[in-house]
């Protein structure tokens, strides 16, 4: 008969449960020596972020800054805000939201993060949960059928339950779980940097597309302008044909004159078109879909102040590529350590705890208990040469990573000094344009009326609309050229995010 046991005694344990608690000692400890080992050590370079010289500031640097002592330089974060003008800042926003370009570097994001997050992961023990009833027929010609049915009693018809729950752990002992997971988040990381260059990209090239739409629009105007005063000038000649002071030549001149003027409408058109379709795709939308929203030409275009104080020392923060060259470089240090690795064994260890009985009934009791530990070691002794080879390869790769990083530095600095020896010479040229048209309309205002008088011929007009229309259109072509500079400075910059 069983008794109920007083409060102050102990029950004895069980054999199994005994042999048990003994077992989950040791792994324990185990463990927690293998984990004191991995904590201690890692194998391969430790990473440092190579040094880059860079120079104090930009040849061309002091340019801008007699530009910024006007009127303040924007954030770069937001740069396109700078050209006061609604309609920019609208589809550079809405580029911003709906390109599909931005969308497929989030989604390679997302997948570089769920790869860093498996790659952690491994560092961390594993456990499953597993069930199982079987219902079988043993075959009597099978070895085991053939043995039982010698027995008196053997029933060849059987159930199987089966229940447990695993655990496997890898003592990550010399660090290769760590430099991989260490690898892993760099090129999270690089692909982070990407998304953003992208995203930079995508607000430059926008902004790139809606000066040049702007430029094509105002070049048309200039060129109907023209092909209307042209017209007028051929009314004037055929009058004078008429009184007999001109000559049918004259009459072809200048009807060849107009015709000249709106030779140059269908190519600024298709400029436009072709630009308003860059930037209907940019957004994300079928090309037309946006094209009516643009409205028409501004009063003037706002160039703004940009600001490289900081020099090309910044760029090693805000320029996306060099930022993703870095971490890529990062990467392949932490692969060195990952297959230096190899060269040292690795040891796992695993546990179950299940119940088996080929009664239902019997399952969850004590004798149907069956517990297992098990560890492994695992070496690469003899690979002829092949570990060798991996590190050699990972060496190797991470010396191209280091030139990759310094040639990024170096390509950003020639992109921003680039782009400020364009703005520059640009506003130049923009200047000594508007002098030459003021004195193309006066001279050809003075031909007009001494052609009316008879003191020159219709040549010397012509001669001077012809110099007028290609100094308006150039004119028209290099504001629209230094507002595109402009962004173009933006982005080698790094703005935009």
């Amino acid at each position: 008969m069983s008794r109920t046991l007083p409060r102050t005694e102990t029950a004895p344990a069980h054999p199994h449960l005994r042999t048990l608690a003994t077992r989950a000692t040791a792994l324990a400890a185990a463990t927690l020596a293998a984990v004191g080992l991995a904590a201690c050590a890692a194998v391969g370079p430790d990473y440092r972020v190579p040094a880059t010289d860079t120079a104090p500031s930009y040849p061309h640097a002091d340019t801008l800054a007699a530009r910024e002592a006007q009127r303040p330089a924007p954030a770069l974060d937001n740069w396109w805000t700078g050209f006061d003008d609604p309609a920019l800042t609208r589809i550079v926003q809405r580029a911003l939201d709906q390109n599909l370009d931005l969308a497929a570097a989030l989604a390679r994001v997302q997948q570089a993060r769920a790869v860093a997050a498996e790659a952690g992961a491994q560092l961390l023990p594993q456990g499953s949960l597993s069930a199982q009833a079987v219902k079988e027929r043993q075959s009597l010609e099978s070895p085991l059928g053939k043995i039982g049915s010698q027995f008196p009693g053997y029933n060849r018809n059987f159930a199987l339950y089966d229940v447990g729950a695993g655990a496997s752990w890898e003592i990550d002992l010399f660090g290769g779980l760590r430099r991989g997971a260490e690898a892993a988040d760099a090129e999270a990381q690089a692909a982070q940097a990407d998304q953003l260059g992208v995203r930079i990209s995508v607000a430059a090239e926008a902004a790139d597309a809606y000066f040049r739409v702007r430029g094509a629009q105002q070049r048309i105007a200039i060129a109907q302008d023209q092909v209307a005063t042209n017209a007028r000038l051929l009314e004037l000649v055929r009058l004078r044909l008429r009184d007999g002071l001109s000559s049918s030549r004259e009459v072809a001149q200048a009807e060849a004159l107009v015709a000249q003027a709106r030779v140059t409408i269908p190519p600024l058109r298709i400029e436009l078109q072709t630009q308003l379709n860059r930037l209907d795709v940019l957004m994300g939308a079928q090309p037309g879909t946006y094209a009516a929203e643009l409205g028409p030409l501004p009063d003037g275009m706002t160039v703004p102040a940009i600001s490289v104080a900081q020099g090309p020392a910044d760029l090693l923060r805000r320029r996306p590529d060099v930022i993703a060259a870095e971490r890529r470089l990062a990467a392949s240090s932490a692969r060195i350590g990952a297959a230096t690795a190899e060269y040292y064994p690795k040891l796992s260890l695993s546990a179950l705890l299940g119940f088996e009985s080929l009664s239902a009934g019997k399952l969850f009791s004590a004798a149907a208990f069956q517990p297992v530990a098990a560890a492994g070691l695992r070496w690469r002794l003899f690979d002829f040469g092949r570990v060798d080879a991996e590190v050699a390869q990972a060496k190797g790769a991470n010396a191209e990573a280091l030139v990759n990083y310094r040639k990024a530095m170096l390509r950003a600095t020639e992109d921003v000094e680039n782009a400020i020896v364009t703005l520059t010479e640009l506003e130049s040229q923009g200047k000594e344009l508007s002098t030459e048209i003021d004195a193309h309309v006066r001279a050809r205002g003075a031909s007009e009326d001494a052609y009316k008088g008879g003191a020159v011929s219709l040549f010397e007009v012509l001669d001077e609309e012809r110099q007028l229309l290609a100094a308006r259109d150039q004119q028209a072509r290099v504001h629209a050229d230094n507002a595109r500079a402009a962004v173009a400075t933006f982005r080698a910059l790094g703005g935009g995010w």
